[in-house]
């Protein structure tokens, strides 16, 4: 993925912001993944979640490879996939390249690992219920990655973003726990574990009634190597990264991240934003900045599924 030397710099900047915020949304920097991916997870913006210790990731995968979940084979999917990677591993989607058109894809990171209920019940809000409203008003078709724990948490909003035919919902995993690790001190899952929480989120978008679901995957913290795309090629899912950074996690200002946005993208953009009212809460109002002056540029906003079909 590539990035102009402002994304950079406003990925590196970020980061000093992560090590000390409130985790649970996505943001920029943080630790690289090993392996495959390692050379470009600098510019891979994250959603990292709480820095939790390793026996929380074991306490989390436990039921998951013991079958407590319910069982489930990816959804129904109409949507376009991309052929498997060398050697069977899953295939990685950035952005449609070599493209004449003017299209682009907002996608939108519903996070919320799997022990921020706690934190839920206290009052803080994981949702951003007034940005997906925006969408609407503003017609703009997007992609919505969700966790599942996010639709357990707000199966209403699950559901009424899976049957709204202005959206897509892709799969974030279940818990928002590292595929592969470090990754923002995230813990991490192993390779059983791993393949379970996809099944498990889309479990959980299924039982809370979302119908609109595609075959995409987005990595928690974005981070990935050669053994987190092999641990999950069985659930035939294409992982989708981006190559805009918004810098929407833990913004204060509307008016950098629509600058951010308005500044990288490009002909097939994928653009990473986040639908998390407390760790991105100037994400709605930097949309209305951002959809009329692409608008104006010539740009069509499309789902992510239409930039892999083409």
């Amino acid at each position: 993925m590539t990035l102009s030397v402002r994304n950079v710099a406003v990925a590196a900047a970020l980061s000093a912001v992560l090590c000390t915020a409130l985790t649970g949304c996505g943001g920029d920097g943080g630790s690289s993944a090993s392996g495959s991916g390692a050379g470009h997870q600098a510019a891979r913006m994250g959603t990292p979640g709480p820095s939790s210790p390793p026996s929380a990731a074991a306490s989390a995968a436990a039921p998951q490879a013991a079958g407590s979940s319910p069982a489930a084979a990816p959804p129904p999917a109409k949507a376009p996939t991309l052929a498997p990677g060398p050697n069977g591993l899953t295939p990685v989607f950035e952005r449609a390249k070599q493209r004449s058109d003017k299209t682009v894809a907002l996608t939108f990171d519903a996070d919320m690992t799997s022990d921020q209920g706690q934190r839920a019940a206290d009052g803080e809000h994981f949702d951003n219920p007034q940005l997906i409203s925006t969408l609407r008003t503003l017609k703009v078709p997007s992609t919505i990655f969700m966790t599942g724990r996010w639709a357990e948490e707000y199966p209403d909003q699950a559901k009424a973003i899976g049957t709204d035919p202005n959206f897509e919902v892709a799969n974030h995993s279940y818990s928002h726990h590292a595929f592969t690790s470090p990754c923002y001190g995230l813990p991490a899952l192993d390779a059983a574990a791993a393949r379970a929480d996809v099944d498990r989120a889309f479990a959980a978008f299924r039982t809370a009634g979302a119908v609109n679901t595609v075959p995409y995957f987005r990595f928690p913290g974005g981070c990935y190597d050669d053994q987190a795309l092999r641990a999950i090629s069985t659930a035939k899912v294409t992982a989708v990264q981006w190559d805009v950074v918004s810098g929407d996690a833990f913004a204060k200002d509307p008016d950098a991240v629509a600058e951010q946005v308005l500044t990288g993208v490009k002909p097939g953009s994928v653009v990473v934003m986040h639908c998390t009212r407390s760790a991105a809460p100037v994400t709605e109002e930097a949309i209305h900045k951002i959809v009329p002056e692409l608008r104006k540029r010539g740009y069509r906003f499309v789902k992510v599924s239409e930039l892999i079909g083409k």
